[in-house]
């Protein structure tokens, strides 16, 4: 008896169910404790793909928790592909609905930084304009320019101070997080994704040039707090402006 694929998969990552019928040992007898082996090993592998991706959310519930939070995301949440430096996608949403996780309530935006970074490094390469470009053009033409941004590019914006504790778990010297809301800009200038601390304005700003947005639209989208000169100051030194059309 042939083993369908579907039905491995719906099997591998649930203990509970019994060994698929047809998987056999070379005496003709069902292969309980080989699949057992084999199911435990693709959960550890998971786990452990899950703790590379994430270690500040590890951190922050301690390695007890995280590992019996990660087999329920497992077994919830199975790889759909077998890159696992892109598993995990999920864990953001995850979070927001784990019941024994809501005594953490900004676990679930710690998870979308950590994602953020994770895809950041990933992302495609590209080169950066000059930064003199910018500052040729005149002013009329500034604010109908559209800017292009690096793919590594990411903003977060949360109700928490995320950088704050994102820094406070894994720099020794950060001061300890006050409990206020914070945005973030993440940039990939070399090879390591850095982040930047931002305000809401500046956030909704870049996500506005992301989206295709004229400088001058993108600007009317942010309040009065919106520094453009130290956004575009900033963008232009992180190579995050790739095109000035």
């Amino acid at each position: 008896m042939t083993v369908s694929q579907a039905l491995f998969e719906d099997t591998i990552l649930d203990p509970s169910a019994p060994v698929p019928e047809g998987l056999i040992n070379p005496d003709g007898q069902t292969a309980s404790k080989r699949f057992d082996v084999y199911r435990n090993n693709v959960a550890v592998s998971l786990s452990d793909a899950l703790e590379t991706a994430f270690p500040v959310v590890r951190k922050l519930v301690g390695d007890q928790f995280f590992r019996a939070m990660a087999g329920v995301y497992l077994r919830k949440h199975p790889p759909k592909s077998p890159l696992m430096m892109f598993y995990g996608d999920a864990m953001p949403q995850f979070l927001a609905r784990f019941e024994p996780a809501k005594s953490v309530p900004y676990l679930p935006d710690i998870a979308t930084v950590e994602l953020a970074l994770r895809h950041a490094y990933h992302a495609a390469d590209a080169t950066p304009v000059d930064a003199q470009a910018l500052a040729a053009l005149d002013p009329d033409m500034l604010m109908s320019a559209k800017l292009r941004i690096a793919p590594a590019v990411r903003t977060i914006t949360s109700t928490y101070p995320i950088h704050a504790i994102y820094r406070a778990n894994t720099q020794s010297d950060a001061p300890k997080p006050v409990m206020q809301a914070e945005s973030l800009l993440i940039t990939r200038a070399g090879f390591d994704p850095q982040i930047h601390l931002i305000n809401a304005a500046a956030a909704n700003c870049i996500r506005a040039l992301q989206d295709g947005q004229p400088l001058g639209q993108a600007m009317a989208l942010a309040d009065d707090t919106l520094d453009l000169g130290a956004v575009l100051g900033l963008l232009l030194g992180q190579g995050a402006i790739t095109e000035i059309y």
